[in-house]
């Protein structure tokens, strides 16, 4: 039974990819893959966070999380969205229930720094994964939905991480036969700016040199390095794709940017 680690990116999620997405799923598990899904729910955040008043900060491009702000990414990334997703599987028939890296301590963090390491609040940094809650899950025949809350190494507080992290770290723990980013576009491409410069195939070295440069852009950059961790980690491969329907198997296939 191959392991396949899915991340559902907050920018792809709706605009009616959701069901497209659900039927994929309900068809790889039919056909005996064990999958689990990784999503996030940034555009979310920021609606809630609007109508509560609440200005949308970031620094270097990444979001801070104070108090208020984490109130409102932990209702809407562990409650409205993905309960939402648990019931769309529940629609199509597939038993999903629906965690945070909080739930059994599967992703304990600490507290991190933004690149040029001013404080970030509330945002955490993987220090570990037990993949015993999600193993327990799978064996049980269940359809893990993961959201990115996680929480500190004594268990004091939930902390924000980006979801691509959170998925990338899954599959390597999980040494997933497969990590698929889910995102909008649908190949990496060299030159942002040309879509004839896709990436067809990058082995862990060369992503490296590539997401270090200035041509990886700041909303590729996370994507680009869950994928080397989650192949540096022990994943067989990470394919970065659009999302469509057949999207996962395309990929699998070999329609998307694959880190080998």
């Amino acid at each position: 039974m191959n392991r396949l680690v899915v991340k559902y990116g907050g920018n792809a999620m709706g605009e009616g990819t959701d069901g497209a997405l659900l039927t994929e799923l309900a068809d790889l598990r039919a056909a005996g893959h064990a999958v689990i899904l990784v999503h996030g729910g940034g555009p979310e955040i920021d609606e809630a966070l609007g109508r509560r008043g609440l200005a949308t900060r970031r620094i270097d491009g990444l979001r801070v999380t104070d108090e208020d702000a984490l109130e409102v990414a932990e209702a809407v990334l562990c409650a409205t969205a993905n309960k939402r997703l648990v019931r769309m599987c529940l629609q199509q028939g597939l038993p999903a229930i629906g965690i945070s890296g909080q739930d059994g301590g599967l992703i304990r963090v600490r507290r991190a720094l933004s690149p040029s390491g001013l404080d970030l609040g509330f945002v955490g940094e993987i220090v570990s994964v037990d993949p015993a809650p999600l193993l327990a899950l799978l064996d049980a025949g269940y359809l893990p939905i993961v959201s990115p809350i996680a929480v500190d190494e004594r268990a004091q507080h939930a902390y924000n991480v980006n979801a691509d992290t959170v998925a990338g770290a899954i599959a390597a723990a999980l040494k997933a036969d497969a990590y698929v980013a889910l995102t909008n576009v649908d190949r990496v491409l060299r030159d942002p700016s040309d879509p004839n410069t896709a990436i067809d195939e990058l082995s862990v070295s060369d992503a490296l040199h590539f997401a270090g440069s200035d041509a990886c852009a700041s909303g590729m950059k996370p994507k680009m390095l869950a994928a080397i961790d989650a192949v540096a980690g022990g994943a067989r491969r990470a394919y970065i794709c659009g999302i469509k329907p057949g999207a996962i198997a395309g990929a699998l296939a070999g329609n998307a940017t694959v880190i080998v």
